[in-house]
């Protein structure tokens, strides 16, 4: 069974991310939405909402999970059993990082990242985006999966 961990960076408020599920569904058998706890960094949205906001977006596809983890991506996608990680890439810019990512994970516990670019009609939309139009009560909904 081919598993993929999208780790903690998935924003379930736009609708890049939940394209590049979609998207992954098609190479892979489960994919594991690890939402990462970190005690120092609560985030914009609250674990809780993300976390409702995820199993909406996906209510209908039974191949998705949410679960929470804490500590490295690496740990929990072995103990997982996941055989590779699955990231979005919205630009050159990010697609730099994230290969610099993907050698990082491969280094540290051998499992391959697969880096998926998002759709270009969704590349404008980022997280900051949908923040930020929130914050002064603007319509997000044509950001939302």
């Amino acid at each position: 069974m081919k598993i993929a961990i999208f780790p903690g960076s998935f924003d379930p408020f736009t609708v890049g991310h939940y394209d590049i599920v979609m998207r992954g569904l098609q190479l892979f058998d489960e994919i594991i939405i690890g939402i990462g706890r970190n005690v120092n960094k609560q985030g914009y949205f609250p674990i809780e909402k993300r976390i409702e906001a995820i199993q909406s977006a996906f209510a209908d596809e039974p191949r998705v999970k949410v679960m929470f983890y804490e500590g490295l991506t690496t740990d929990f996608a072995q103990a997982q059993s996941a055989t590779c990680i699955l990231r979005g890439v919205r630009s050159v810019q990010d697609f730099e990082y994230e290969r610099n990512i993907a050698e990082a994970n491969k280094q540290l516990c051998g499992i391959e990242t697969v880096l998926l670019y998002t759709r270009l009609e969704y590349a404008h939309i980022s997280s900051s985006l949908v923040r930020e139009l929130h914050s002064y009560n603007k319509d997000i909904t044509p950001y939302l999966p």
